[in-house]
């Protein structure tokens, strides 16, 4: 196989994804999208099943995506130089993988040409996430949950 017939994911660093290949990355997970909440002497991240405002339980993505950071600006804007620095990031997420320089998981819509593949295979957040607005203010600990079945 030669480099000109590997799929861009393998041929390509992230720096060098056009901005459709850099979008089709995306694997639909929604765990980007889950609170997570930091504890400040440790840094250990914990991991919540709310999910922000604007994402759409039904379908894992964001409902604004193009408007994000304006109607939550601590929505974070993945580029290639964040993703080694983003600990948060989940080991399944393709913008990890390709920058460890590993491979996509086999029900990544670009390995297996399914969109749905990933949510049969119960890799995403989907039908398991509350929205955040609905929970009562400073409840945010009481929504701590263990992913570990979610491989972050």
């Amino acid at each position: 196989m030669t480099l000109n017939s590997l799929p861009f994911w393998k041929s390509k660093t992230l720096e060098q994804l056009s901005h459709d290949e850099w979008e089709s990355l995306c694997d639909g997970c929604g765990k980007c999208c889950l609170l997570k909440l930091e504890d400040e002497d440790t840094g250990e991240i914990a991991y919540t099943k709310l999910h922000c405002k604007l994402f759409d339980a039904s379908t894992c993505r964001c409902s604004n995506y193009e408007n994000r950071k304006e109607k939550v600006p601590e929505c974070v804007t993945l580029t290639p130089a964040k993703i080694p620095d983003l600990k948060w990031m989940p080991v399944t997420c393709a913008y990890r993988l390709v920058s460890e320089g590993k491979d996509l998981p086999e029900w990544h819509h670009l390995v297996c040409g399914d969109r749905g593949a990933i949510h049969k295979a119960g890799k995403s957040v989907l039908g398991k996430t509350v929205c955040e607005d609905t929970v009562f203010e400073g409840t945010e600990f009481d929504w701590i949950v263990n992913w570990e079945d979610m491989e972050f």
